[in-house]
């Protein structure tokens, strides 16, 4: 039976492009339904398809899988390339995925995504300052152990997969991530999935206030590619 994968608008979820841009990567066949954020809190609305009323949400017939880290281990369990084969990568990348879903909340606060525009961003905090620094560190250990050019190994994976958002909000702050994490952000940006999630971001007309005010808090907006 077809997966049916819930998201959200292209430009600003970032939830919503994790499943998505791993299932793309890996040729996993889904319908693709969009439900857009309309207004600061869609919550009754996106109940009507998620028990927490917030995207992604995965359907498998009758059955609903919620939260990115669930729909990836459900998924896990039925598609072997989503975590690598290597028992050691494995582990790692299982780790570094879970430090994604569970922290880096001031990079989340601070700069949130929104994929057709860039930032010239004010200060950075000290806070913001230790988040990029870890996912500099993070990034470098997990292709130097593992040789790259993806975050665990030679292969597109999980792990990518939940820093996929990160890549884009590098792109769109101009945040530093030191040359050996530079060089990943490049290799995703030009990954297939990558360019077509992009792409349909791009095309998007939606705009919702609490995002672009968000946006508008983090700095100066110094370019905006997004259809009018």
């Amino acid at each position: 039976m077809t997966y049916t994968l819930i998201t959200a608008n292209r430009n600003y979820s970032s939830w919503s492009l994790r499943p998505w841009v791993l299932m793309t990567a890996l040729g996993i066949p889904f319908v693709d339904r969009i439900e857009p954020f309309t207004q600061a809190t869609n919550y009754a609305a996106f109940r009507s398809f998620s028990p927490t009323g917030q995207v992604p949400a995965l359907l498998d017939g009758q059955r609903t899988i919620w939260d990115s880290l669930g729909i990836t281990l459900y998924l896990a369990d039925r598609h072997p390339a989503v975590w690598p084969t290597d028992e050691a990568a494995r582990a790692w990348a299982q780790c570094a995925a879970a430090e994604m879903h569970s922290g880096f909340s001031t990079l989340r606060n601070d700069c949130t995504m929104n994929v057709g525009v860039r930032v010239e961003p004010h200060l950075h905090s000290p806070a913001l300052n230790r988040d990029i620094a870890r996912l500099a560190e993070l990034w470098g250990e997990g292709l130097t152990r593992f040789g790259g050019p993806f975050l665990a190994g030679s292969a597109f994976t999980a792990v990518d997969a939940f820093y996929a958002p990160v890549a884009f909000r590098v792109r769109t702050y101009g945040l530093d991530v030191g040359p050996v994490g530079q060089a990943w952000v490049d290799h995703m940006l030009a990954h297939p999935a990558m360019q077509a999630w992009e792409k349909a971001a791009l095309a998007e007309t939606w705009r919702e206030d609490s995002h672009e005010a968000e946006i508008g808090a983090a700095g100066r907006i110094i370019a905006d590619y997004r259809a009018v």
